[in-house]
């Protein structure tokens, strides 16, 4: 299926270029939040590691459940229009967690999370293939590069909001027990802050829908489609989608659990933790631009990166949990966080790196094949569950930097796809 234009009137692209970023904003600052909003509630409602991961689980299970039927809505709507329905469904969302920080319950903060997922899922499949088609195709791997270089930025910018709205003057971390009036206070101090991202992202949606944004219009392709299980007789392909789940459990491990990691350690600005990590993705996916494949291929690109991952995993498992440095902004920040945070570089250049590697000779099942790609995100819904899994029922600091060694055996089969996996043209 072919994306086109369907105004044949040379424009200038500034205006739909600028809207666009801005959606990829607003996906990564809604995204990235959960790695501050994790261990604020998992401090409010005092939840086990397990229990914290829901938070997580409950936003990106929805790609899964999701990623078809949002396909669908888009070419019944249209791009534009599914843009605007998708971020007036995140506006919505977003007033959910304020019933849920008036009544304390946990099981509100789970469905806020689980609606929000969606929205961002349909969100994703209109704006992806937007921007791809919003301009010449030579130049389309220079705006998604854009795009990912912003949605990462809005990563590092939203802990640091959250953590001056919402923290408030929680920002010391206790061995006892919250009372049930900080308790109070805690879960207030969400309402307003909820309310204004509410506000603006519906100023955002009414924007979009009277934008002078393009519409863009489907072409079929000529020939039968390819089916699913035509698609997975592509070894590159399918150990693809394994290496997409991987890599995405292993980002959203690192970007979204770090908060809760600090606060095993008794940081008191742990809800700004996930700022280090993006900080050193949007590093990671800059060196890609400049390096990829000027200087490096892809393929090597990858195999370096997961490397990087697995030594770091042990740094992260071994290192002395008394050891220190001082890091801007945090003060002292122990080693194995900050080991942590660093993944965001080993991760940087993973998803930009394994699609087409992955799609590569498909053909007529390209589109298959995204689409399976497209629900290996579902990895950030099952890494957290499994990290909480090992961390145990009374995660303990020692427990917790144990438990960073799952990061291992996903590196590995990283590596594999790098070294061999892609090359596969056959199962036998």
């Amino acid at each position: 299926m072919e994306a086109t234009v369907s105004n044949s009137t040379p424009r200038s692209n500034a205006i739909p270029l600028a809207i666009v970023a801005a959606m990829f904003f607003i996906l990564g600052f809604v995204t990235w939040l959960n790695g501050s909003l994790m261990p604020y509630l998992q401090q409010l409602f005092d939840l086990s590691s397990v229990q914290a991961s829901l938070v997580l689980f409950s936003f990106y299970i929805s790609v899964t459940i999701t990623a078809i039927p949002s396909a669908k809505v888009i070419k019944k709507i249209g791009y534009k229009n599914g843009m605007a329905l998708s971020v007036a469904m995140m506006m919505g969302s977003a007033l959910l967690y304020i019933p849920a920080a008036k009544a304390q319950l946990f099981i509100l903060f789970i469905i806020a999370q689980f609606t929000m997922g969606i929205a961002q899922t349909l969100l994703q499949t209109a704006v992806n293939p937007y921007i791809v088609r919003l301009g010449p195709e030579e130049s389309a791997a220079a705006r998604v590069s854009l795009m990912g270089i912003l949605n990462k930025t809005a990563g590092v910018i939203a802990p640091i909001v959250f953590t001056a709205l919402v923290l408030g003057g929680f920002t010391e971390v206790s061995d006892t027990a919250l009372t049930q009036t900080e308790k109070d206070a805690m879960a207030q101090n969400l309402i307003l802050p909820y309310l204004g991202l509410a506000a603006f992202i519906g100023m955002f949606a009414l924007a979009i829908k009277f934008s002078p944004l393009p519409e863009i219009t489907e072409e079929e392709e000529s020939g039968a489609k390819g089916t699913v299980r035509e698609a997975l007789a592509h070894p590159n392909l399918a150990l693809g989608v394994v290496a997409l789940f991987l890599y995405v459990a292993v980002e959203v491990i690192a970007g979204d659990t770090i908060g809760s990691f600090a606060l095993a350690f008794g940081m008191d600005n742990y809800t700004v933790m996930t700022s280090y990590t993006m900080g050193f993705m949007v590093f990671g996916y800059v060196l890609g631009i400049l390096l990829i494949p000027r200087v490096i291929s892809q393929q090597t690109a990858l195999a370096s990166s997961a490397i990087l991952g697995m030594v770091l995993s042990f740094a992260i498992a071994f290192s002395n949990p008394e050891s220190t440095i001082n890091v801007i902004f945090a003060g002292e920040m122990p080693l194995a966080v900050l080991f942590l945070a660093i993944c965001g570089l080993a991760n940087a250049i993973m998803w930009p790196a394994i699609w087409p590697l992955a799609l590569s000779g498909l053909g007529k099942l390209t589109s298959v094949g995204s689409g399976l790609l497209v629900m290996g995100i579902a990895g950030g819904a099952f890494g957290p569950l499994f990290l909480g899994l090992a961390k145990g029922p009374e995660a303990t600091v020692a427990s917790s930097q144990s438990a960073y060694l799952i990061l291992f055996p996903c590196y590995i089969f990283i590596l594999f796809y790098a070294l061999k996996g892609h090359k596969m043209k056959s199962w036998k």
